[in-house]
């Protein structure tokens, strides 16, 4: 049996050739972290939050079918809905442009906690097998928890990491940095 050598496996040109193309890959995948997955995620909840507050913008009123938690359930379910449908339209538009973004993404955080207490969330269940049956995108009874769960995970990176280098909030960071010098 003989002795494993990674220095003579990269010596071998094809597996050397492929390693070399691996980390120039992983080198321009990391230099432009800070570009795409933010803008791709800011483009994707942007467009979800839109849908969702031009249906309520078009729609009636439902939220006096449903209990709201407290501080929430203070306010009137008239004052809740403008409020809901006022934040998704303009989370939106600044999750497009990446303006305000950490503070849009955690207004729209909330928004998405509320909704998912209130409309998504298991309403019965006795055991970790039933509650596991609302992690789906239907109506079946079980909850609907799925979504908001997946929505609140890809604001995450953008809570922390903020809107990335192709948004207004980079440009006006850029800006005040010179006003600071």
């Amino acid at each position: 049996m003989t002795d494993f050598d990674p220095a003579k496996v990269c010596q071998n040109p094809v597996i050397g050739t492929v390693m070399n193309y691996y980390h120039l890959t992983g080198n321009w995948l990391e230099q432009h972290s800070d570009q795409w997955p933010p803008l791709l995620l800011r483009l994707i909840l942007a467009y979800e939050f839109w849908e969702a507050g031009i249906e309520k913008l078009h729609g009636s009123n439902w939220f006096g079918q449903v209990e709201f938690p407290f501080p929430f359930s203070l306010l009137s379910t008239d004052l809740l809905w403008f409020m809901g449908t006022w934040m998704e339209l303009l989370g939106a538009v600044a999750l497009v442009l990446g303006l305000g973004t950490r503070f849009f993404v955690f207004g729209l955080m909330v928004l998405t906690l509320v909704a998912a207490k209130v409309i998504h969330w298991p309403k019965d269940w006795n055991t970790l097998a039933e509650f596991w049956q609302g992690y789906a995108i239907s109506n079946k009874g079980h909850g609907n928890f799925k979504l908001p769960l997946l929505y609140l995970i890809m604001f995450m990176p953008l809570l922390f990491g903020g809107a990335g280098r192709w948004s207004l909030d980079a440009w006006l960071q850029k800006r005040m940095r010179h006003c600071q010098s």
